[in-house]
């Protein structure tokens, strides 16, 4: 594997950042279809179609009593549990909790000259389902940054919804500690169908969020506007601002660390130094011989990593800017100062002592973040995304009578007349002026 050291001056530069910013979640006309026609079983069918899907796509014989898990199945698990895995995910709990409760927003207004009272109620979701993926892999970190920030929010019930599989009990854990409600043993498009539309067993929720395959991604663009739901997850995505004196060792481990996700994951190492880059090159190379995911990992470098060297920083700040990477990586002698001028990233890591794992899993920030560009636009998951703003309005006579001509000159003005009769009607002794009738 020889992975590309680039010079932003190469004829090939343009092309391979175009290939990189362009990257996204692909949209295959057959998945989609296959999974128009899950949901749509889901509905009709309901806790039927979800054991016929256990079936056919996880090779689970799931009986209709089994589809939810029982709370002592939970409890059972936090008991089984070795000592250690349950003070690691206690400690991992403990932190993100407080975190996220720092981000809670409150309910807040004013009275205005007018004497007008004006505000906004923040109120929770009245019920959140979350999806983690299972089968080979297990996942319980994503279980506890999902399920943590709608529990801090205070909604009312957590549903989660997982296929569980390899090494259930931490999986179960997982959930009890975190404060998941009810947990149905279901996976792919059709728990997505079951959590937006309810079956039998499987309550109807207001948000979706979490992680997924290609199918369960297509699933959550499809049910969207039925419920709301977070984002499209796409492949994982790293971007190292280094130079010279960064450690060659840890830029690889960092980007390698992310190419093993999947092999759509994009890592990437912008540096002005290019005797940096070749002693990243030669890391890359040394450390790929250990790594145990290696056939990813060198398909994730080949298609979408790179080493690309930049005429100085601030062209490696723009490099990133474009790129609105999931993770930013700052390992420069100065990173502070740097800081500032990263506008699009999902999380900035600072410093040589602050690799992504530690964010992934106990610093205490979100780590569901926007992926595919969308650092340009979207935020990493947190309390806000489990909470409803209300604007609240309460006038007197007084307030509405200062403002009544204004109010019926633009409902006039837009072609609104009954807007206008709305308030006239309030005051129907006067006639107001100035309006363009």
């Amino acid at each position: 594997m020889r992975i590309r050291v680039i010079k932003t001056s190469d004829r090939g530069f343009k092309q391979l950042l175009g290939r990189i910013i362009e990257r996204r979640g692909r949209r295959e006309e057959k998945i989609e279809k296959l999974v128009r026609g899950i949901i749509r079983t889901v509905r009709q069918k309901g806790d039927r179609a979800l054991m016929h899907y256990a079936r056919l796509f996880d090779g689970v014989r799931l009986s209709k009593s089994a589809i939810e898990v029982k709370q002592k199945e939970m409890d059972r698990a936090m008991k089984l549990l070795p000592r250690g895995d349950l003070r690691v995910l206690s400690l991992a709990a403990k932190r993100i909790t407080a975190f996220h409760r720092r981000q809670l927003e409150k309910s807040w207004g004013y009275r205005d000259s007018l004497g007008l009272f004006l505000g906004q109620r923040i109120t929770p979701l009245g019920r959140v389902g979350v999806y983690v993926p299972g089968g080979k892999a297990s996942y319980p970190s994503t279980v506890l940054m999902n399920v943590i920030p709608a529990k801090v929010a205070g909604v009312g019930e957590i549903v989660m919804a997982s296929p569980i599989g390899k090494n259930g009990a931490v999986i179960l854990a997982a959930a009890r500690l975190a404060g998941v409600d009810r947990l149905f043993r279901i996976g792919g498009a059709q728990a997505i169908s079951a959590m937006a539309f309810g079956t039998e067993t499987v309550p109807r929720v207001d948000k979706i969020v979490g992680p997924g395959n290609i199918y369960v991604a297509a699933a959550k663009r499809m049910v969207f506007g039925e419920v709301d739901i977070d984002s499209i997850a796409g492949p994982s995505e790293i971007l190292l601002l280094a130079d010279a004196h960064a450690d060659p060792s840890h830029v690889a481990a960092d980007m390698l660390s992310q190419a093993e996700h999947d092999e759509l994951a994009a890592a990437i190492c912008v540096t002005p130094s290019l005797a940096l880059a070749r002693r990243v090159e030669a890391a890359l190379a040394e450390q790929l011989q250990g790594t145990r995911r290696r056939a990813i990992t060198i398909k994730a470098l080949e298609r979408y990593g790179a080493i690309i060297v930049s005429r100085g920083l601030s062209e490696g700040v723009e490099i990133a800017n474009a790129i609105a990477p999931e993770h930013v990586e700052l390992l420069v002698r100065r990173p502070h100062k740097w800081l500032p001028s990263i506008r699009n990233a999902g999380a900035i890591f600072v410093g040589p002592y602050s690799p992504p794992p530690l964010g992934d899993y106990l610093a205490g920030p979100n780590h569901v973040l926007p992926t595919g560009g969308s650092a340009r636009f979207f935020s990493p998951l947190g309390t806000y995304d489990f909470l409803k703003r209300t604007s609240v309005i309460h006038a007197g006579r007084k307030a509405l009578h200062a403002l009544a001509p204004d109010i019926i000159h633009l409902a006039r003005l837009e072609g609104l007349y009954d807007h206008a009769r709305a308030v006239e009607a309030r005051f129907k002794k006067e006639k107001f002026y100035g309006t363009n009738s």
